[in-house]
């Protein structure tokens, strides 16, 4: 049972300090978009290059692990309303050891993607302006999103609305003239047909595995909409809505788009796993569309700057949180105008920190940073599961008019998402690469679980 000491008891309580800017329309569209990122557009081509076309079925493999993971988590976050979103849940259902865990080892992760993502975007405006320091840019993004994070949150929903816009539009775009091009219909083009699709599995049940590992990590960016919720003035509806879509969207951005690549270009394309290009710039290319390359560019680089957006917001509400429940130093909790002020720029500054690390230390210090959140969010899927058997019962005994939303053949798929969990931490322990990353974030939830129950000890003794 949890800690009796556990302070977020009540939506209200756990978030009635923190600004209600964010509308409906916003939370919508952060939720279409949060789901479309630079993994997706780029790093989706390594993937590709190792399972060939059977990255459908990696894709579609690891989207229903996701759904069922989301509707989990939605479950919860539309019964019980907060920006810590699973770490809160983890602490009421497990106990403020796994809050504590869950929580900071996601915050880390979410500081790190900044830098990552930050680095990304300079790479691609220092190509268009060659000479310029890539340092340059990525702090010029670290300020104005800081700075557009400091503000009312209603200042993060407009920029996250207009850039999930902006991919949303792109990817439909994409995908319609991908199905054009394969029925045959599309002009200067020819239907292919299945003459791509014929070796589908080039290298076997290894190269399966590799890509079902690189899809699974793709799918980061769709919790921020149960953080998000908490500062929306109907976070169930929000929450609800959110979740109820998630199917169709990961049916049709991830596996759709990669049926429609895997169809037009040969998967042993050099352009597909190119970083500076990646499938879906090839596959315009391919097509002979005029200026599709550069186009697809702007879109990466919005994906991108939208990431880096959101993961400072993610990383600030989920310290505010955790503080808020007496789980980390009290300034990172404190308000100005509804916004965790501190929180934001800490986790700012850290994002920073990982880019100065890249260049100072690339091969001992940021490797191993690399190599710590590489497992992170399985080990934070693992926490929503376990925590939404312990909850479920809970809440249909205590009250059970909070399931607005509920976990799909409660508990055996639950149990079924639990052993897909297990079944990839034994595929990653069988992958040399992938056995460091599984190491590594393991040590740090194991190390981050031991200091949490020892707070929680001396809370309880206090």
């Amino acid at each position: 049972m949890p800690n009796s000491t556990t302070t977020e008891t009540t939506p209200q309580q756990a978030d009635g300090s923190l600004s209600h800017g964010l509308k409906q329309r916003h939370l919508s569209m952060i939720a279409l978009g949060g789901v479309i990122g630079a993994g997706l557009f780029v790093g989706s081509g390594a993937g590709i290059a190792v399972a060939g076309p059977s990255i459908v079925v990696a894709y579609a493999l690891s989207g229903v692990l996701v759904m069922l993971v989301m509707r989990m988590l939605g479950e919860m976050s539309a019964a019980y309303p907060s920006s810590g979103s699973f770490s809160a849940h983890a602490e009421r259902a497990i106990g403020p050891w796994a809050g504590f865990a869950s929580g900071w080892s996601f915050w880390v992760l979410l500081c790190t993607a900044v830098g990552l993502e930050g680095i990304g975007a300079a790479k691609i405006v220092q190509g268009w302006l060659p000479g310029t320091p890539q340092w340059m840019w990525v702090l010029l993004f670290m300020v104005v999103f800081c700075g557009t994070n400091l503000a009312a949150v209603k200042n993060f929903g407009e920029f996250e609305f207009w850039f999930a816009a902006l991919k949303v539009g792109a990817i439909s775009l994409f995908l319609v003239l991908g199905v054009l091009a394969i029925a045959g219909v599309l002009p200067g083009t020819d239907a292919p047909g299945a003459s791509n699709l014929t070796d589908f599995m080039p290298n076997g049940g290894d190269g399966l595995v590799i890509g079902l590992l690189a899809s699974v990590f793709a799918y980061g960016g769709l919790e921020t909409v149960t953080i998000a919720a908490a500062e929306s003035s109907d976070p169930v509806r929000g929450v609800a809505r959110a979740v109820r879509t998630a199917m169709l969207r990961v049916a049709v951005f991830y596996v759709g788009s990669m049926a429609v690549v895997v169809t037009l270009v040969p998967w042993n394309s050099k352009d597909i796993a190119d970083q500076n290009k990646g499938p879906y710039v090839a596959t315009l290319e391919h097509l002979g569309i005029p200026g599709a390359g550069q186009l697809m560019q702007v879109v990466i680089l919005v994906a991108l700057l939208s990431a880096m957006n959101a993961n400072i917001y993610g990383a600030s509400r989920i310290a505010f949180s955790l503080v808020e429940r007496g789980q980390g130093p009290k300034v990172l909790a404190r308000l100005s105008g509804g916004v965790p002020r501190i929180a934001v720029v800490t986790s700012s500054v850290l994002g920073f920190v990982c880019v100065l690390l890249s260049y100072w230390r690339p091969d001992d210090i940021f490797k191993w940073l690399l190599n710590m959140i590489g497992a992170v969010i399985l080990i934070v899927w693992i926490f929503i599961a376990v925590s939404q058997l312990l909850l479920r019962r809970r809440i249909e005994r205590e009250a059970p008019e909070r399931l607005v939303v509920r976990m799909w053949a409660f508990p055996w798929l639950t149990w079924v998402a639990l052993a897909g969990m297990a079944a990839i931490f034994v595929l990653m322990w069988r992958e040399p690469d992938t056995r460091t990353q599984l190491y590594s974030s393991g040590g740090m939830a194991l190390f981050l679980a031991a200091v949490g129950y020892g707070w929680q000890r001396l809370r309880a003794k206090g």
